[in-house]
């Protein structure tokens, strides 16, 4: 019996260049943390289904600028000494609990009693009575002293003197102020249990990585591709944010880099691509047309690429029209930006016909296909509020402990603070895990069979994530992933699929010309473009113009000075990166990103200053120096900057 219709997870993995740039908070631990949280624990789910004789389809995007750093012997390095330091860390509390025990065990061993003094026998009183009278009568005045007053006095004047030692050990007491001593600390048994087992935990994600994997995290993916068990796809270089760049030269140099990088890791060209931010610019007509009349969609430079198929956000698909624009122009968040599209686009959404259920060719391309971003399932997702991440068992990602660093604790329950979150029991999840797993499984089976029934075609749901979101943030998330890819690959109904395989086998019927548009806030460029990140962009643009003029005045450059252009080459695709606007605008980093993009653009600025003045001395000592820093795509050209306004090829 035919299936009724395709799955697909896609995965967007990436984090900014933090290689020799900082650890923690911000830098290279970013890495680190994904890499022992997400990447090798969603090897080891994709490589434990295939053991189980399941066969695990999903599309994973690793940025050009990723896969160069998790190849990269330092950060790597690295990886390995941050691994011991958490299982060190969580041994170091496992040790700390257990002396915190010991001290209350032996505090709970009670003192001996003190003996009460023994009782006089009536012989023993008597015979005291009658030496005390007889020692009274030989001192006695005229009257005689009644019967048993000198015991009586005795014990009086004792009695006086213990009360003035007592007065007076008070006083000397006063006087020393001794403090008491400080309470016992309580042990905390369950606390201890999660010590050793996140000790435990992260010495299995060590061990895969040295003996499962031989410590080549890309390798590992590259093998589950070349066995015919996953997808993966490439994205912008540096992740620089296309729409908003300035020149023709950076959307081309952004692809072609990233086309070089992937063929030197992966061993072949991608076929499918995650634009930067889910971007994408149609083509237009520049206002001012001295260089260009018509400025390429980015399809066209995909196209040139060998690439047929990108992703966009849902409302690209369903709405079809430019996302808060009046018709003929994009009024940008913070002044207008006049773009007459080269296929004018209808601002009213269209009634009928489009769904993220199928790809759909874009612009004047017969070649690339653009594929929405399903929305029903990935609410189940990304809603940290009534999403599955939400489970009050599932492990709370922002309470840490203050010496160790672990995440000791539960989400407990909706808008709980933090200071009153309950232990996280590791033990409580599996069966959360398998139901959130079988009910994402089924709503994927209902929107499949409702829209073969509507339509009577077979559609394709692409679900699509941040790959971190799962295991670092969503600590359970891959176990989630293992189980939905386990359910979906036994359902009788539902193929697994990849993106470009869906592609070749499902040929797009129709066409669509897609808006201006994004995947951040409001579907629009405010999170990279706005008052706190504005001032960046003629600093971007001045920068990419200068690229061009340089390759223009060296076309056949070779030695040092080939060398010192490849490394300003490096540095102008680094400094275009989207992270540096992105954690400014958040907040998440702002002042790191500032001065990582600062230092970019002034490492940038002293190499081209160097090549104009035609300093071989100083050309030199600057690549030297900036490539023990930034050494990615080791391989590149600068000739992938030179100006071709109006040209995608």
């Amino acid at each position: 019996m035919p299936k009724q219709g395709a799955f697909t997870f896609v995965l967007h993995s990436h984090l900014p260049y933090c290689r020799k740039a900082g650890r923690w908070p911000h830098g290279e631990e970013w890495i680190h943390e994904a890499a022992s949280e997400t990447y090798i624990p969603l090897l080891n789910a994709l490589n434990d289904l295939i053991n189980d004789g399941v066969t695990p389809r999903l599309t994973i995007g690793i940025t050009p600028i990723l896969t160069e750093q998790l190849a990269d012997p330092t950060i790597l390095h690295n990886f390995e000494e941050y691994l011991d330091e958490k299982i060190t860390a969580a041994q170091a509390d496992m040790d700390r609990l257990a002396d915190v025990q010991a001290v209350w065990d032996a505090a709970q061993i009670a003192e001996p009693e003190t003996e009460p003094t023994p009782l006089l026998s009536s012989e023993e009183l008597e015979s005291l009575i009658t030496k005390s009278d007889a020692l009274l009568s030989s001192t006695a005045g005229d009257a005689p002293a009644p019967l048993h007053a000198g015991l009586l006095s005795a014990t009086a004047a004792a009695s006086t003197e213990a009360e003035a030692d007592e007065e007076a050990e008070e006083e000397e007491t006063e006087e020393e102020e001794v403090e008491e001593p400080a309470p016992i600390e309580q042990p905390d048994p369950h606390k201890a249990y999660l010590a050793m087992w996140y000790r435990d935990w992260y010495s299995m994600i060590k061990r895969s990585f040295i003996e499962r994997y031989n410590r080549d995290i890309v390798g590992a993916f590259r093998q589950l591709q070349d066995a015919g068990y996953i997808e993966i796809i490439t994205c912008g270089a540096t992740h620089g944010y296309l729409p908003l760049v300035s020149r023709d030269s950076t959307i081309y140099a952004q692809i072609a880099v990233a086309v070089q990088s992937y063929e030197r890791h992966y061993g072949r060209k991608p076929k499918a691509i995650w634009l930067p931010e889910c971007a994408y610019r149609p083509a237009y007509y520049p206002e001012n047309p001295s260089e260009t009349e018509r400025k390429p969609g980015i399809e066209e430079f995909l196209e040139a690429q060998g690439i047929e198929c990108f992703f966009v956000e849902t409302t690209t698909i369903e709405g079809g029209a430019p996302m808060d624009k009046a018709e003929g122009k994009i009024l940008g968040p913070y002044g207008d930006t006049l773009r007459r599209y080269v296929v004018p686009v209808s601002r009213e959404i269209p009634p009928t016909g489009n769904s993220t259920l199928q790809p759909y060719l874009v612009g004047l391309s017969d070649k690339v296909a653009a594929i929405g971003r399903h929305h029903k399932t990935g609410l189940q997702v990304w809603s940290a509020e009534w999403g599955y991440p939400g489970e009050a068992n599932y492990r709370e990602f922002h309470r840490k402990d203050s010496e160790s660093g672990m995440q000791y604790w539960r989400i407990t329950g909706p808008k709980v603070d933090l200071g009153y979150k309950d232990y996280y029991h590791p033990d409580w999840v599996s069966d959360k895990v398998n139901a959130h797993a079988e009910h994402f499984t089924g709503l994927v089976q209902q929107v499949i069979s409702e829209y073969r029934g509507q339509t009577g075609r077979y559609g394709l749901i692409s679900s699509n994530y941040d790959t971190e979101l799962f295991g670092h943030w969503w600590f359970e998330g891959v176990d989630w992933m293992r189980e939905v890819l386990r359910r979906l690959a036994a359902n009788p109904d539902i193929d697994l699929t990849t993106a470009s395989e869906y592609i070749a086998s499902n040929p797009p019927r129709e066409s669509l010309n897609l808006p201006e548009s994004s995947w951040g806030s409001n579907g629009t460029h405010q999170t990279w473009l706005n008052p706190e990140t504005e001032w960046m962009w003629p600093i971007i643009h001045a920068a990419e113009k200068r690229m061009e003029g340089l390759v223009a005045s060296y076309p056949q450059a070779d030695g040092a000075l080939a060398e010192a252009l490849a490394q300003t080459a490096r540095e102008l695709l680094l400094l275009q990166s989207s992270d540096w606007p992105f954690l400014v605008t958040t907040g998440q980093a702002q002042d790191y990103a500032t001065k990582r993009f600062n230092e970019h653009v002034d490492r940038y600025n002293q190499l081209a200053d160097a090549i104009e003045a035609n300093d071989a001395g100083l050309m030199a000592e600057l690549t030297a120096s900036f490539n023990e820093l930034d050494n990615p795509f080791p391989t590149i050209d600068y000739h992938v900057f030179a100006a071709r306004e109006g040209s995608a090829a």
